[in-house]
């Protein structure tokens, strides 16, 4: 049968993306390793790593991840535990140390990628608030095999780096030592936007703002890394942070009231909330009793707040202006807030090129920004209010990562 020409075109992009997909059945599946600290229902290691065995969807009718969990190691084993069923069900071998889990007992690395996913448990909490996750202690035990091997594989690394700057630097650095290419952040700055936009690359930043709810630590993460994630597109790229201070209490109306935080773009953010008590700034003290704005300083001066505000908002959103706008542009992020938790979903699919190629679809200094920006934020609440400076953060580095609207698919 003979096919006319636009029909023959159409057949090979169809084959090239057929043969680019990871679900081709011409590749092997990736053999990753889980590095856990706790595995429950719905806590991270399952909206996660449970994907790449009950599909994206965790239903078993989604797509399937090309990649195979060999390995599981659980920091914490509480009596909700999921791994040991699990483990049963798929054929995973759980082991009592991390190191085993990567080298599956051979003594020699023994899997393609690795996910470290420190999130829930039992953990002390910092001085400044923060849960004092073993992260340091399960990357040290990543890199001893890396070591001992003498090469490393992708390594994947659920939110920040670090509850400290000097363990996020820590990370970083050793990352880079060893070559060990590594890929961190959060699932929510790649899910859906409404409106499906993003701050133009290269803009003339003059404000950024992100609204946030729920703990300063978990949450406070997850607005950070969205500020970041936005501040790196302007011209330029990014140059580095000078210093970073909180405010709460009255110190916030205060600051929104003289426009140390520009109210527009405070409005233009609230705006976008699905079920804000208010989209008047001025009227926001009526709904929040402890409001906290994490104020961040460049070093090129672009001046930009995250600002918790419980009693008035559920959901994260963003706000900026440019000197090439003439009004404020802004977006809310949406979750999916049931299972199967599709935005996760969407995280999965952008770590799984990075296991097969060991190039990241973000850099990682997004995170070790985000990390220490969380760091310092929290010890200046903690201190007064004091200002902390950031000279860790004397750094640059640009990103071709672009944001895209995903689609439904599990919505």
């Amino acid at each position: 049968m003979r096919f006319p020409l636009p029909l023959l075109i159409l057949l090979a992009l169809a084959a090239s993306l057929q043969a680019d997909s990871p679900d081709s059945a011409n590749e092997e599946p990736l053999r990753v390793a889980g590095l856990v600290t706790l595995y429950r229902q719905n806590s991270h290691a399952d909206v996660i790593l449970s994907r790449i065995l009950k599909t994206e969807t965790l239903d078993g009718q989604g797509r399937r991840p090309n990649l195979k969990l060999v390995s599981l190691y659980v920091d914490q084993v509480q009596e909700n535990d999921l791994s040991r069923s699990l483990a049963d069900e798929y054929g995973i071998r759980l082991f009592s140390t991390p190191g085993e889990a990567l080298t599956l007992g051979t003594g020699k690395l023994a899997v393609d990628g690795v996910f470290l996913i420190a999130e829930h448990g039992d953990y002390p909490t910092s001085r400044t608030g923060q849960t004092v996750y073993p992260k340091r202690r399960l990357f040290t035990a990543v890199t001893d095999v890396f070591r001992e091997s003498g090469r490393a594989v992708p390594v994947f690394h659920d939110k920040h780096l670090a509850d400290t700057t000097a363990d996020a630097l820590w990370y970083f650095q050793t990352a880079e030592e060893l070559k060990v290419p590594l890929m961190a952040g959060t699932s929510i700055t790649g899910t859906w936007r409404e409106p499906p936009i993003d701050v133009e690359r290269d803009s003339e930043l003059t404000g950024l703002v992100v609204l946030s709810y729920g703990p300063l630590d978990a949450y406070g993460f997850h607005a950070l890394e969205l500020l970041q994630t936005l501040a790196e597109r302007r011209h330029g790229g990014e140059t580095g942070v000078a210093s970073v201070r909180s405010l709460t209490g009255d110190a916030v109306w205060n600051a929104i009231q003289s426009d140390l935080i520009p109210a527009r773009l405070v409005e233009a953010a609230l705006i976008r909330q699905r079920h804000a008590k208010t989209t008047s700034a001025s009227d926001l003290a009526r709904f929040v009793r402890e409001p906290v704005a994490f104020q961040v300083r460049y070093r090129d001066g672009l001046q930009a707040s995250v600002l918790t505000l419980n009693g008035a908002i559920a959901d994260w959103s963003a706000a900026w202006s440019a000197r090439e706008d003439s009004q404020p542009q802004s977006f809310r992020v949406d979750l999916q807030d049931e299972s199967p938790y599709m935005h996760f979903g969407h995280l999965l699919r952008r770590i799984e090129p990075f296991l097969q190629t060991g190039e990241p679809s973000w850099p990682v200094d997004r995170t070790l920004f985000s990390s220490i920006l969380l760091d310092a934020a929290l010890t200046s609440r903690a201190d007064g209010g004091r200002t902390v400076e950031t000279p860790e953060l004397v750094r640059s580095y640009r990103t071709t990562w672009q944001w895209r609207q995903p689609d439904d698919v599990g919505r």
